[in-house]
């Protein structure tokens, strides 16, 4: 099960999952299920941030579909405020380099000056590499707190809640799928998917 699109979210219903789609998608199924069981217990999460998501499901089927389908319309139709910046001077404009000042102790000019292929591609390259290092970092960050929020909301009874939670802050992968391996197929499943970033 992949993750990652925008707007899309599944509902569960106890520890199945009832639907999966975007919202509108998910708003009608929901809005089935407790027209059949009106006392049924149903948690919806977005499949980014397992964060859970209320609908108002009042009105029509039609209504619902098109209340969501604007919502997710207007979100898909965002743009980029443009640009104020003033147009760039000589450089590299293809590349997009923009030059700007940098204050730097005598010390560190000694050691760029000292490094091959110049000061700009020297402090480029450690620029990338710290990036590198802080999104890798973010995402197992994120990955681990989608993670815990599932769990807590629908596997927090289950036999093996904490013992996976531990692993899941601890980078450990085998000791997690050990740890939900009795879940629900479901509610493993989902869970698994969520945290895989917080592994790579």
């Amino acid at each position: 099960m992949h993750m990652t699109a925008t707007g899309i979210c599944t509902a569960f219903a106890g520890t199945q999952r009832l639907a999966r789609g975007t919202r509108a998608e998910v708003a009608l199924a929901v809005r089935a299920a407790l027209d059949r069981r009106e006392n049924a217990s149903i948690l919806v999460f977005d499949d980014r941030e397992a964060r859970q998501l209320e609908f108002d499901l009042r009105g029509t089927p039609e209504e619902v579909a098109a209340r969501y389908a604007e919502t997710e319309t207007t979100a898909g139709n965002e743009q980029e405020p443009a640009s104020t910046e003033a147009p760039r001077g000589r450089g590299r404009p293809k590349l997009g380099v923009v030059a700007r000042e940098v204050t730097l102790l005598p010390r560190h000019w000694d050691w760029l000056a000292a490094q091959p292929g110049g000061a700009s591609v020297v402090l480029r390259r450690l620029v990338d590499a710290a990036r590198h290092v802080g999104e890798a970092k973010d995402r197992v960050r994120a990955a681990q707190e989608a993670g815990h929020r599932f769990m807590t909301a629908l596997a927090g009874d289950l036999r093996g809640y904490e013992d996976a939670l531990r692993a899941l802050y601890a980078g450990d992968r085998a000791g997690f799928d050990a740890a939900s391996g009795a879940w629900p197929d479901d509610v493993r499943d989902y869970a698994r998917t969520l945290v895989e970033g917080a592994f790579a």
